[in-house]
């Protein structure tokens, strides 16, 4: 059974950081893209960022381009999220979700809540 489960989120101040996890399991994990989306309160769910395989090339959303990173350990499994200068647009649930290439996003984690204050 494939599973990715995501961690990390939760209340911080405007400004303030936190760092999502996404433990994936149930597949070759090095053979996975690895993507991040989230949904704001009463919006649509949007892309936020993306790891390849192979070469770990990084992907953002531009609202969180020099804010947020994305990056992968193999070994473990888990794609992180790091995120920096968090405003109270970032809030939203955050889901983390693998492809193989160019094909759809397959599998979904269940989420986790960021919410940002002013």
């Amino acid at each position: 059974e494939v599973q990715l489960q995501a961690s990390g989120g939760g209340l911080v101040q405007a400004g303030g950081s936190l760092r999502l996890s996404c433990v994936v399991s149930g597949l070759d994990f090095d053979d996975y893209a690895i993507g991040w989306f989230r949904q704001a309160p009463g919006k649509e769910r949007e892309w936020a960022a993306c790891i390849n395989s192979g070469d770990s090339k990084a992907y953002y959303m531009d609202s969180v381009k020099g804010r947020f990173t994305i990056s992968r350990d193999n070994a473990k499994g888990t794609t992180y999220l790091q995120m920096s200068n968090l405003k109270p647009e970032d809030t939203a649930v955050y889901y983390c979700a693998s492809k193989i290439g160019n094909g759809p996003y397959e599998f979904w984690g269940q989420g986790t809540l960021v919410t940002v204050s002013s």
